[in-house]
């Protein structure tokens, strides 16, 4: 177990709620995205955060951010409960940790030139520097990213998917942080591609002390990246432990179905093992089920499941889950 001194981030019972629909006659329903969140980052790992789409991974990583403020509950940086600083000390904050976007088409600004996307955020952050020491400081951060300087005065629709996620990532890296949000940041890009964009964060992680919460829903790359893996379903964790001990023994049907669905390189495996999609679709956080949140999906469900939510706790050493059936 690592020390205390060693974490990063600590969510203590983070929630995001919107109310949508809401209108002069309407009072509007209220979205429960985020639902209670506990947990901690350590420096220098990577937190793997998976679930299927619409259970709340991105706004989690967002309201971290401080994109979104928290509806309740309290997030530490450093010791700091950020979620009360004001705007000066929430701009320091923010210089420490920054977000890699899942789409690199929509998150680039089409009018700006590389130079510009990557430098933009120096602007605020080093208002002292020059317009040439920012554009020479971009050729830099291009060819940490495995990219040609001389690309400095191109525009983003000139480039592929894997070398507009790179420009993402070398204006995430600009401001040196120490934190960086990666919300899905292969999922748009191409199988061949994404295993290279992982490689180079990866690297760069080990280069600059990086500190990573990295959101997918690919189970097999996140296995490959991250040192530890949580689980969320409906908004909630379900389960939280070391990458290895998750997929060897997951102990939550959930986690167990969403194993159940990779799929394997291996035809003699595959014949012998079919995959077994998980049935049913993630309920709505509009209106959430009674009692544990996946019991209308779960096939060892009983009645205690349908009454109470079951208690996120240390079922084994280090290995964190929710379920009244473990």
């Amino acid at each position: 177990m690592q020390s205390e001194a060693q974490t990063l981030v600590q969510v203590r019972g983070l929630k995001k709620h919107f109310i949508v629909g809401k209108g002069l006659f309407r009072r509007g329903n209220l979205v429960q995205a985020v639902n209670g969140l506990d947990f901690d980052i350590h420096q220098g790992e990577t937190l793997g955060l998976v679930g299927e789409s619409g259970c709340g991974k991105s706004t989690a990583g967002r309201t971290i951010l401080q994109l979104y403020k928290p509806t309740a509950g309290t997030i530490h940086y450093q010791g700091v409960d950020i979620t009360t600083l004001k705007h000066d000390a929430l701009l320091e904050y923010r210089r420490k940790i920054q977000i890699i976007f899942q789409d690199p088409y929509s998150s680039l600004n089409p009018r700006l030139t590389v130079g510009n996307i990557i430098s933009e955020p120096l602007l605020i952050h080093h208002p002292e520097m020059s317009k040439q020491d920012r554009l020479d400081y971009s050729k830099e951060l291009l060819m940490q990213v495995n990219m040609n300087p001389g690309f400095i005065n191109r525009y983003p629709h000139e480039f592929s998917g894997g070398q507009r996620q790179r420009i993402g990532i070398a204006r995430a890296l600009a401001v040196k942080p120490e934190f960086i949000v990666c919300d899905e940041p292969i999922s748009a890009l191409d199988v061949s591609v994404q295993a290279q964009v992982v490689t180079l964060m990866e690297e760069l992680q080990e280069k600059m002390n990086l500190t990573y919460l990295f959101i997918a829903h690919d189970l097999s790359m996140v296995r490959h990246i991250s040192n530890r893996v949580a689980v969320m379903y409906l908004g909630k964790i379900v389960e939280l432990s070391d990458r290895d001990e998750i997929y060897e023994h997951p102990q939550h049907p959930y986690t167990q179905a969403l194993l159940r669905a990779i799929p394997v390189p291996d035809p003699v495996y595959a014949e012998a093992h079919p995959l077994q999609s998980l049935e049913g679709e993630v309920p709505s956080p509009i209106n959430p089920p009674k009692g544990c949140y996946f019991h209308p999906r779960c096939p060892m469900a009983t009645q205690i499941c349908r009454e109470e939510a079951p208690i996120f706790e240390e079922k084994t050493a280090k290995h964190f889950c929710a379920c009244h059936m473990v």
